[in-house]
C-alpha cells in the first residue's frame, strides 16, 4: 500500500495515528537539525517532519529529495506548535519513521505554485507539470463537477444519454470541416462533427423524445479566448415541444448547475428580441448585469455644421454616470481604445455633463452650451455624467459602442464575476444576406424553422422572416443556443431552395434526413450549452483554456504532443493522398 490517507485528509482528530502518505515533493526546508518537506497530492499538502538526533539517517534522505520527486512517507500525525492557517491541514504534520522515494525527478522548467514564473508557452508545452498547480486543479475539478450534476439533472428529468458518431459526413453550411481520409475508400473523406444536429435530430425520428449528450465538437476556425479547435457541448433535444418548454426546461438546468457550483439562486430569465437587444446594446449577447444603454444621438447632434455626424448614418452614445470629472488623459487614452485595429472607430466624441449651465465637450465649438446640455438631458445623463458618442455605419457603430460599453463597464467595476445576470434573447432574423457570394445564409442552421406567422414571408421577404430561435445569455457570454426545428419535408426543402441549394444538391448533401421526415417526424426542439465556456463562467474566467485538460494554443497547436504534424511517404500513400510539390 502506498497510501492510507490523502495529502489534504488529516486533521487533530488524525493526532497519534499512525499513517501513510505519498505524493510530490512541493518543497523542503533544511534548518540544521530539523527538516521540513511539504509533500502535495491533489487534494493538498502536509507537512512531512524529520528530526535529526532522533533518525540522522532519515534526515539525510529528506535533505536528498528534489523539488517534485514522487515519495511515500509512514509516520505519526502530531499536532503543529507552529501552525499555519492557510492550510487545511495546517493544525498537523507528520513525525516521519519511514521514508521511500518512489521516483526521481528533473528540475520543473517552472515552479508547481499557483503563481508560477513560467510563462504560457513554456507551461502548455510541460501541460502535464502545469496540470499538477493547484489554481488548474481546482478548474479541472470545476469542470468534472458541472459535468456530473448536468448529467444527474438531465437524468433527473428523463433524458436518455445517446451517443452520436464522430466521423461523418461533410457539408458545406457553417464553420469549415476538420476532415479524415479514409484508406478503405480511397479519396473519400470523413468529417468531425461540428454538432450532433442531425443525429439527434433522427434519435427524435426515432422516438427518443429526450436525448443528451455530453459531446466532443470540432471546428476548423481561428481562435480567440472562448474558442477551441475542438470543444465541448451539452446537446439537448426533445420532441413534442414549442419554445417554452424549452426556455422553461433549461432555465431548471442552468439555475440547477449555479446553484451546485456556486451556490448561487438565480432569479428571473428575462426575455429580449434580437431586434432590442442590437438597438440597446450593439450586440445579440449583452451583459445586463448594468445599464449604459445606447442613446439615439442623432436628433440632437446632426445639423450643427459637424460634418462627421452630419453625413453619418448613426450618432449613438452612452452615459458613464459619476465620470464627467474623468481628466484629458483619460478621455485620451478612451479614444485611443476605440481607435484600435479590434474596435475600429475613427474617434470619439464627449460631453462632461459639469452641472446647470455647465458643459465641455470635444466638439463646442461646433454647439453652444445650451445645445450640449439639451443633448445631455435627452441623453439621460444627469450632472456629473459623462457621454461618450460614436458615429458612422448603424452596424459598425453599434458593434464599437457596445465594445465601449463593456470596456466602460469593466473599469468601473459594473461587471462583478461573481454576479450572474441570465437573459433569453428570442427572435433572431433567419436568414443572413452575403453580398459576396450572392445568397442568403441560415443565421443558425439550415434546419431551424421559422416563426410560424413568418412561414409566408419565405416567398415574398426571406430576408425579413424570424427565426424559432433563442440563445441564453449570462454576463454578455453566449452560454447557449437552440431552436425549434423544421420537421416538415417540404418546409425543408423550401428553406434549401432559399439557402441556394439545388434539389440534387439538397437530396446528396441532406437527404438521409428528408427521407426521414417521410416517416413520422415529430415536432421538436432543442438547445446547446456551450460547457467550456459554462465552465469559464462559473469560474470567474474570461478563457476557456484552463478548464481543459489539454488545450491547443492560439495556432491551434499542441506544442506538448507536437501536433499537428506531417506524415510519412507510406501513410500518405495508403490514404491515397498526393501532397502537392513546392514550385
Amino acid at each position: 500500500m502506498y497510501r492510507s490517507h490523502t495529502c489534504g485528509e488529516l486533521r487533530l482528530d488524525h493526532c497519534g495515528q499512525e499513517v501513510l502518505l505519498a505524493g510530490w515533493v512541493q518543497r523542503s526546508r533544511d534548518l540544521g537539525g530539523m527538516t521540513f518537506v511539504d509533500l502535495r497530492d491533489r487534494y493538498g499538502i502536509t507537512q512531512l517532519v524529520f528530526n535529526m538526533e532522533e533518525n540522522s539517517s532519515l534526515c539525510e534522505m529528506a535533505r536528498s529529495l528534489g523539488r517534485e520527486y514522487v515519495i511515500s512517507a509512514r509516520g505519526l500525525v502530531r499536532e503543529r506548535s507552529n501552525k499555519n492557517p492557510k492550510l487545511p491541514t495546517g493544525d498537523i504534520e507528520l513525525q516521519v519513521l519511514e521514508l521511500k522515494i518512489l521516483n526521481e525527478s528533473e528540475t520543473p522548467p517552472f515552479t508547481i505554485e499557483d503563481d508560477s514564473d513560467g510563462g504560457e508557452e513554456l507551461r502548455m508545452q510541460y501541460r502535464y507539470l502545469d496540470l499538477r498547480r493547484g489554481v488548474l486543479q481546482k478548474k479541472i475539478l470545476l469542470r468534472h463537477r458541472l459535468a456530473a450534476a448536468s448529467r444527474n439533472y438531465l437524468d433527473s428529468k428523463g433524458f436518455l444519454e445517446i451517443e452520436t458518431p464522430y466521423l461523418i459526413k461533410s457539408t458545406p453550411e457553417g464553420a469549415r470541416d476538420f476532415v479524415v481520409p479514409s484508406r478503405m475508400n480511397p479519396g473519400e473523406f470523413y468529417a468531425l462533427p461540428q454538432s450532433p444536429q442531425t443525429f439527434k435530430q433522427l434519435l427524435m425520428v426515432s422516438g427518443y423524445d429526450r436525448y443528451f449528450q455530453i459531446v466532443r465538437c470540432f471546428r476548423d476556425e481561428d481562435l480567440r479566448a472562448d474558442r477551441q479547435p475542438e470543444f465541448t457541448q451539452i446537446d439537448c433535444e426533445m420532441a413534442f415541444v414549442e419554445q417554452e418548454d424549452i426556455l422553461n426546461s433549461f432555465e431548471g438546468l442552468t439555475r440547477h448547475l449555479i446553484k451546485e457550483v456556486r451556490g448561487v439562486e438565480l432569479s428571473d430569465f428575462p426575455r429580449m428580441d434580437y431586434q432590442t437587444a442590437m438597438q440597446k446594446y450593439g450586440s445579440d449577447k449583452p451583459d445586463i448585469r448594468f445599464g449604459m444603454e445606447f442613446v439615439d444621438c442623432a436628433p440632437h447632434a446632426k445639423g450643427h455644421g459637424f460634418k462627421i455626424f452630419d453625413e453619418a448614418e448613426a450618432v449613438l452614445g452612452i452615459v458613464a454616470k459619476g465620470c464627467a470629472e474623468y481628466s484629458r488623459k483619460q478621455l485620451d487614452a478612451l479614444t485611443d481604445w476605440v481607435k484600435r485595429p479590434q474596435i475600429g472607430a475613427k474617434g470619439l466624441v464627449y460631453v462632461k455633463y459639469l452641472g446647470e449651465s455647465s458643459v465641455k465637450s470635444s466638439v463646442d465649438k461646433f454647439y453652444s452650451p445650451e445645445a450640449l446640455e439639451a443633448w445631455c438631458k435627452a441623453a439621460g445623463a444627469d450632472h456629473g455624467d459623462l457621454l461618450l458618442v460614436l458615429s458612422g455605419s448603424l452596424a459598425s457603430t453599434r458593434k464599437q459602442l457596445g465594445e465601449l460599453r463593456l470596456h466602460m463597464g469593466r473599469d468601473l467595476g459594473l461587471r462583478d464575476p461573481n454576479t450572474f445576470a441570465p437573459l433569453w434573447v428570442v427572435d433572431f432574423p433567419l436568414l443572413e444576406w452575403d453580398d459576396e457570394s450572392g445568397r442568403f445564409h441560415a443565421m443558425h442552421h439550415p434546419f431551424t424553422s421559422p416563426k410560424m406567422e413568418d412561414i409566408a414571408l419565405l416567398d415574398s421577404s426571406p430576408g425579413d422572416a424570424r427565426a424559432n430561435a433563442y440563445d441564453l445569455v449570462i454576463n454578455g457570454v453566449e452560454i447557449g443556443g437552440g431552436s425549434i426545428r423544421i420537421f416538415d419535408r417540404s418546409l425543408q426543402s423550401r428553406m434549401f431552395e432559399i439557402l441556394g441549394f439545388s434539389a440534387e444538391e439538397a437530396q446528396a448533401q441532406f437527404g438521409f434526413l428528408m427521407n426521414a421526415f417521410e416517416y413520422g417526424a415529430p415536432p421538436h426542439g432543442g438547445i446547446a450549452f456551450g460547457f467550456d465556456r459554462l465552465c469559464a463562467l462559473l469560474g470567474g474566467s474570461e478563457s476557456i483554456r484552463d478548464y481543459i485538460a489539454f488545450p491547443k494554443n492560439n495556432s491551434g497547436r499542441d506544442v506538448m504532443i507536437d501536433a499537428p504534424s506531417p506524415l510519412d511517404g507510406a501513410q500518405l500513400e495508403e490514404l491515397s493522398i498526393a501532397l502537392r510539390k513546392k514550385s
